[in-house]
């Protein structure tokens, strides 16, 4: 199938002009002014942004947590995916402790092949690692499965200790895998949530209270120092607080390969929410908490300034009606995680560009490029270029759209931007040549998305 798309503005992590893009099969052919071709599809894209489609390095679909399964599947979260202008992920596999990390590979390849909407990769979550299994690190890694996955939280399910943590690193620095880390002091939050369930503060604040800056500030300080004597790269998952961001500031002043992600929710929400009447604060139950509004400006300042490369969504969606619940009379026990996989690009557009705090060329850095260069999909994906795959968004940037679950795409019932007026929600969407989105409906098949075998970071 080919589609030219005429006259749009296109903006990469670089560049800003305004020319027609011709789309031949999967990738992108010719990019030129005043082309002519005799295309199956024209799409005008006068007046309008032409962007990179989003790559969303941090989702959890059909993912087994807290004793529930998040309620988006590959066919479900994929669609709202594309609806919000990503046309790639990388999903999270789950090694079964004691068991091969080949298993649980197969297990999530069975779960995405024949739903994903888009094209879709792994890392690999560790769970254990003796030391006669290290070396299946590098047959992931020959597998396309170049990035490994560790929790510093959640002691007793899948929390890991530090010498697991360094020997993985360790050997990430031999085979140019990438060791990504969620940073949370586990053990001593775990004593503060007995602490605080012993005093019978059970309500969903409690969950941000038990959880404070400090400790996700002084996880990530432990971990930079570990992969620093390891001389491995460290990325860091879902960085919230403005405390766990200066431990990273100083270790790129330091010139020290460390590297962090935000998430749109820690941008445009703050720990308010948690004080709404009876339990509907358990919506926002995820990890790291929301935070005090103040850290939200320190965090936009670190996207601006390259102390934060990506922003990634961490969607895992819990319905609140019958998941959320389980955690009514117990903190504790509501499953953490919350949808947001379709609205990334709206709050960076909203948040960010209309505000002036990032511009476009920073957007599609965050949003897609720096992605695709640090898990390994760059240039085929991550840009438009000649060559490159077809992955293409195209935005209106006047059209407002007001976030609601009633049109939403995901498989939730709520949404965390409830109301919330944005910009940014796409017209278009093209993935790997094929149009799934067309003026914001899916229109795509279930089954397209292609799984991703990724090269090592650059």
């Amino acid at each position: 199938m080919s589609i030219l798309i005429k006259n749009g503005r296109i903006i990469t992590a670089v560049d800003d002009y305004v020319a027609d893009i011709l789309v031949d099969g999967n990738v992108i052919r010719t990019i030129g002014t005043d082309l002519t071709a005799d295309a199956d599809t024209t799409i005008d894209a006068s007046g309008k942004y032409v962007i990179p489609g989003g790559i969303d390095p941090h989702t959890h679909l059909d993912f087994p947590f807290g004793g529930t399964i998040s309620s988006d599947d590959f066919r479900t979260g994929t669609i709202a995916a594309a609806a919000g202008g990503t046309t790639s992920i990388v999903d999270f596999a789950v090694q079964q402790r004691g068991h091969a990390l080949s298993e649980s590979l197969d297990i999530w390849h069975a779960k995405a092949e024949g739903k994903a909407a888009i094209d879709y990769g792994f890392h690999m979550i560790i769970l254990d690692l003796p030391d006669s299994r290290i070396p299946e690190m590098d047959e992931m890694v020959r597998q396309g499965v170049t990035s490994f996955k560790m929790f510093m939280a959640y002691p007793g399910a899948v929390m890991v200790d530090d010498t697991t943590i360094f020997k993985a690193l360790t050997r990430a620095s031999d085979n140019g895998a990438f060791v990504c880390l969620h940073a949370e002091h586990g053990l001593m939050i775990d004593v503060l949530v007995k602490q605080a369930l012993a005093e019978g503060k059970t309500a969903p604040k409690y969950h941000a209270i038990t959880r404070p800056p400090e400790a996700e500030a002084e996880a990530t300080h432990r971990a930079i120092s570990m992969a620093e004597v390891a001389g491995a790269p460290v990325y860091f998952v879902h960085l919230s607080c403005s405390e766990a961001l200066q431990e990273v500031q100083a270790a790129r002043a330091s010139q020290k390969y460390v590297y962090a992600e935000t998430c749109p929710h820690y941008l445009a929400l703050d720990d308010s929410r948690y004080d709404q009447e009876g339990f509907e604060g358990a919506k926002y139950v995820l990890t790291p908490p929301l935070r005090e509004q103040w850290h939200q400006d320190e965090l936009w300042k670190g996207l601006r300034a390259d102390d934060l490369q990506v922003v990634s969504t961490d969607h895992c969606a819990f319905r609140f009606a019958d998941q959320k619940s389980a955690g009514r009379n117990d903190f504790s026990k509501i499953p953490n995680g919350g949808p947001g996989i379709e609205h990334r690009l709206a709050v960076l557009y909203t948040l960010g560009v209309c505000t002036g705090r990032i511009s476009m060329n920073r957007l599609v850095e965050i949003f897609s490029t720096t992605a695709a260069k640090l898990f390994g999909l760059f240039p085929r994906k991550g840009t438009i270029a000649v060559g490159s795959d077809a992955d293409l968004v195209v935005i209106d940037p006047d059209k407002e759209t007001t976030i609601s679950v009633k049109t939403h795409h995901m498989n939730i019932d709520y949404n965390m931007y409830e109301g919330m007026k944005m910009k940014g929600m796409p017209d278009v969407v093209l993935s790997h040549g094929n149009l799934v989105i067309q003026d914001g409906q899916y229109v795509g098949s279930p089954g397209q998305g292609r799984f991703l075998k990724r090269g090592t970071h650059k």
